[in-house]
């Protein structure tokens, strides 16, 4: 299995996309992990590890706990992470797994407060297609950029899923 083919595996879980989203604004233990999203320490330890193992988790430092060590991990988003290049069927598992992260967001959403949502399957001119996609990865890095710790004075709590693709041709 190659290291994109491992990547999205990894995201392939709803629970470690929260994870990863989690991280992208701090760097958390598997403790405060487990408190932040209600699970337990053990099962954030296992995700946090498989993640890390799929190159999306850096571990940032180690602190010392009651005479253990913690590891802290954060998310460090950039548009070349292991998305791209894998096969079709991985994309459909991470398709699936992003589908019930965002079934579970919108159930949260502030009601009467503007919320984009577009969906399109469309035919565009490649220039159009390129320039779309450079500016969508431009405001997803500028999201990703301002993350914050959870809760943090001054912040909002937002959603954003976002899976641009050029499909095949098929036969009319």
């Amino acid at each position: 299995m190659d290291d994109q083919t491992e990547g999205l595996r990894a995201l392939a879980h709803p629970l470690r996309l929260r994870m990863l989203s989690l991280l992208t604004g701090t760097a958390l233990s598997a403790a405060e992990v487990a408190r932040e999203l209600g699970g337990t320490q053990a099962n954030a330890s296992y995700h946090l590890r498989q993640l890390h193992a799929a190159g999306l988790l850096d571990v940032v430092e180690e602190v010392s706990v009651r005479g253990g060590r913690a590891r802290r991990y954060r998310h460090v988003a950039t548009t070349d992470q292991p998305l791209a290049g894998a096969g079709d069927g991985d994309h459909v598992l991470l398709a699936a797994a992003l589908a019930t992260e965002l079934q579970r967001r919108t159930a949260l959403r502030q009601p009467r407060v503007p919320a984009p949502m577009a969906d399109a399957e469309l035919w565009v001119p490649p220039e159009v297609w390129r320039d779309v996609c450079d500016r969508v990865t431009a405001a997803m890095t500028d999201l990703h950029a301002a993350a914050r710790p959870p809760r943090e004075q001054g912040t909002v709590r937002t959603s954003a899923t976002v899976s641009l693709f050029a499909m095949r041709q098929e036969a009319p």
